[in-house]
């Protein structure tokens, strides 16, 4: 899964930062696919999956559902999701 680990210009890794993935298709939509990164005050990297619909304006957000001891470690779990695991963690949001 593609994702870009850069953090160029930030001065805080505990800043949140958001980067895109490919999108997902459910139920003949297009689902906007986003993870949100960011270091917590224990010193590790945590991340969630954001997505937003067209049909609807709210964002759906998983919890610190990715975490790594480093910032690599984080995007290598984030580069296992696979389509069918993106899908069902949105099915799950819906319902």
């Amino acid at each position: 899964m593609p994702g870009n680990p850069a953090r160029y210009g930030l001065t805080s890794p505990t800043e949140p930062t958001v980067h895109d993935l490919p999108p997902i298709r459910f139920a003949n939509e297009l689902i906007a696919v986003k993870v949100e990164v960011r270091r917590t005050e224990d010193g590790i990297w945590r991340g969630r999956i954001l997505f937003n619909a067209p049909s609807s304006e709210a964002t759906l957000a998983t919890g610190d559902i990715l975490c790594g001891a480093t910032e690599n470690d984080l995007w290598e779990s984030v580069r296992d999701l696979r389509d069918h695991h993106l899908r069902d963690l949105y099915r799950s949001l819906l319902e």
